[in-house]
């Protein structure tokens, strides 16, 4: 019986994970659950998980959620803010710490699960584009492990097993988004409702927006060269319609290896849950006889401008990954509300970057100040445009 804590547990991969568990009560448990602000969601999991720590992030919710609870369990501890989110995330009861936060708000949970030497099953991307160098250096002296629950990069992890010393290139698909085909006159007039709408997969709003810029994939990218150790130049991204090869690995030799599946989330969270055993079956299999075509193309950075950025910010260094972080994060949401169109977080995003002057980065302070920098000049950009 493994001890599950979930940082984020309201959110799609939160949902998602605690479904794995649900069909599987003989193997897992759930010891901690984190919400920002959903309390009435998370209300319903502590009645049916039954954890031992509950962490709002909301200040307001959580005495809401005190009262709300009281009188079903008081045993149960429930905490607020940042240093609950550490709480949780170190608690020492919990085996494998399910990083499913939203955003750079995930990193310092994820940092003092990591200092705990836990397993992390790690769904935010944003801990290892904005700390990449410190968090993997951080878990190498703290014995550590990092199990990605990304699709792309969890096919990756199954790819190369023991034979990282052997890797020469890594391959990442994507779908391409809604927008694939789409000419960039078009792409300056497409809706909000238009790119939630994500032709493979069900996700989060903030990831959905990622994906149709490809923004998502340029994260990717940059969290490829901290899991797997490899140079950029070493990473490439193939457009998958299909999305049936959810990426590859090309070894030293010419061979390539590639992992495929439908696609559903819950794989690649089931795997971060069982890794190094495949114990649990999925509900639903690939069908070869319904396969009739796997295409590929190259990526259209005159169209999806935002992949480039990420690869030149990788470039770069970690500072300039920081701000295309933040500044990212501060234009889709202010798209999602609205506020600017569609080609106009990619304009934000680039302007940032422009204004940035680079930096070493050492410490988690030092990420933080600059990602404040990339989100006040992402808003400045946006009121002078």
């Amino acid at each position: 019986m493994k001890n599950i804590a979930i940082l984020g547990s309201t959110g799609s991969i939160g949902l998602q994970t605690l479904e794995v568990i649900r069909n599987n009560r003989d193997e897992f448990s759930v010891c901690a659950l984190t919400a920002n602000s959903n309390i009435d969601i998370l209300y319903k999991q502590v009645l049916e998980f039954k954890p031992d720590i509950v962490v709002i992030f909301d200040y307001n919710k959580y005495k809401e959620f005190k009262s709300l609870i009281a009188s079903h369990n008081n045993d149960l501890k429930v905490l607020y803010g940042e240093d609950g989110l550490t709480y949780a995330a170190s608690y020492e009861k919990a085996d494998i710490v399910v990083s499913a936060i939203v955003g750079i708000a995930g990193l310092k949970p994820t940092y003092s699960a990591i200092e705990k030497g836990k397993t992390v099953a790690l769904a935010n991307k944003e801990t290892l584009v904005t700390a990449g160098r410190i968090i993997t250096k951080k878990a190498r002296e703290c014995s550590a492990s990092i199990i990605p629950v990304d699709s792309e990069h969890s096919a990756i992890f199954q790819c190369i097993g023991r034979d990282r010393e052997f890797v020469s290139k890594i391959i990442l698909t994507a779908s391409g988004g809604p927008f694939r085909k789409k000419t960039l006159e078009e792409l300056k007039m497409v809706s909000l409702s238009d790119a939630l709408k994500h032709p493979s997969w069900s996700m989060g709003k903030k990831v959905t927006i990622d994906s149709s810029t490809l923004m998502n994939k340029g994260l990717e990218v940059i969290e490829a060269r901290w899991l797997f150790d490899m140079a950029g130049e070493s990473i490439q991204v193939y457009v998958h319609p299909e999305s049936i090869i959810h990426s590859m690995v090309e070894f030293v030799d010419g061979a390539i290896l590639a992992q495929l599946g439908v696609p559903d989330m819950k794989i690649p969270i089931k795997h971060s849950l069982t890794y190094p055993k495949r114990t649990i079956a999925v509900d639903s299999k690939l069908d070869f006889s319904k396969i009739n075509t796997l295409n590929f193309e190259k990526p259209d950075t005159h169209r999806f401008p935002c992949l480039k950025l990420a690869y030149e910010a990788l470039k770069d260094g970690d500072s300039s990954c920081i701000v295309l972080n933040g500044a990212n994060e501060v234009a889709v949401n202010l798209f999602l509300q609205g506020k600017i169109q569609f080609m106009e977080i990619y304009s934000i995003v680039a302007k940032a970057l422009e204004k940035h002057t680079l930096s070493e980065v050492n410490t988690l302070e030092e990420i933080f100040y600059i990602d404040n920098w990339s989100r006040n000049i992402a808003m400045e950009l946006y009121k002078k445009r």
